[in-house]
């Protein structure tokens, strides 16, 4: 018996409820996993508050990173093992869960529960995002929005480190001076300025390739604004709200522009892709390139005001919980 957040109805950071829960034996391909440190993301919120609809009751959070308690017939993982997981199904806001062994992956020596559970699901974003949805080049010029969060904290690191020009959006001056210093060659305050006027500016009037726009409603049309002909915007979240409905003559006149939709999950799809996808973010995390920085920390006890904090922006970088 261990405690684990559930709600039965969304709404709010106050519907969710700290109660006692069993998770029982694991079956066939079952893990039990007793979690070390839990993620904090921001489409936990969008779970919660429905923006994405899910079944009621329910359990919240994707990611964490613990030891196995527990393994059934064949699920390939021993007692002891260190695993982590950001794409197993709802319910890692808990001590202990029961989940699919084909979604875990091992923690590496070198690599701590708390980097694990603070980076697997922000880190395979960005593996998905800047070597598979758009395979970023060195010389590259790319725009990413939000760029003192989670994902883009590390995005910065790993496209700089491939040597590409990273541009990035923040709203104060403070998280300008983070994403600097997390490898963005120029960031725009979008507060203060035109962020398509400025990208032009900064790319003599060609805009850039590509957009990575995790913020949805409020950037969109800076985002479509700052491509250049046929160049492609990734728009991957919703933080501010979902975008207005797209006229697709929007596209043409910005010059033969496409737009993605893309998620982790379809990116993850099968354990292979899984697996490679978070082997690709620990090694850049044991080798240097991607320092993850957990800047906040909150007990599970306190899930409403770490979903509270996380809401009004004022997190920076990774996030965990800890049960």
């Amino acid at each position: 018996m261990g405690k684990a957040v559930r709600i039965t109805a969304t709404g709010g950071p106050e519907v969710m409820q700290l109660v006692d829960v069993d998770p029982g034996p694991p079956g066939p391909g079952i893990v039990t996993v007793a979690n070390r440190a839990i993620g904090l993301n921001f489409i936990d919120t969008y779970h919660r508050s429905g923006l994405y609809p899910i079944a009621l009751p329910s359990g919240l959070g994707l990611e964490g990173a613990g030891v196995v308690a527990a393994a059934g017939e064949g699920a390939g993982f021993a007692v002891g093992d260190r695993v982590a997981y950001c794409s197993a199904g709802l319910g890692a806001y808990a001590e202990e869960l029961n989940l699919p062994a084909s979604r875990l992956v091992p923690v590496p020596p070198g690599i701590d529960f708390e980097t694990a559970a603070a980076a697997l699901l922000k880190g395979q974003t960005t593996e998905y995002l800047l070597q598979r949805a758009f395979p970023l080049q060195a010389g590259q010029t790319c725009l990413f929005h939000a760029a003192a969060g989670g994902v883009g904290l590390l995005f910065g690191q790993w496209a700089s480190s491939l040597g590409a020009t990273v541009i990035g959006t923040v709203g104060s001056q403070e998280k300008a001076e983070l994403a600097r210093a997390h490898g963005y060659q120029h960031v725009i305050n979008y507060r203060e300025e035109d962020v398509g006027a400025r990208v032009r500016e900064l790319t003599a009037g060609a805009g850039v390739p590509v957009v990575y726009d995790g913020v949805g409603r409020d950037t969109f049309q800076a985002s479509l604004a700052s491509l250049q002909a046929r160049g492609l915007l990734v728009s991957f979240g919703n933080s501010s709200g979902k975008p207005e409905p797209l006229d697709l003559q929007v596209l043409a006149a910005g010059g033969s522009l496409y737009v993605t939709r893309p998620t982790l999950f379809t990116y993850t799809a099968s354990t292979e892709e899984l697996r490679a996808s978070a082997a690709a973010v620990f090694a850049q995390i044991r080798s240097g390139r991607v320092r993850v920085g957990i800047n906040q920390r909150f007990p599970l006890t306190e899930i409403a005001a770490a979903h509270a904090a996380l809401e009004g922006r004022t997190t920076t970088g990774s996030s965990v919980v800890l049960p």
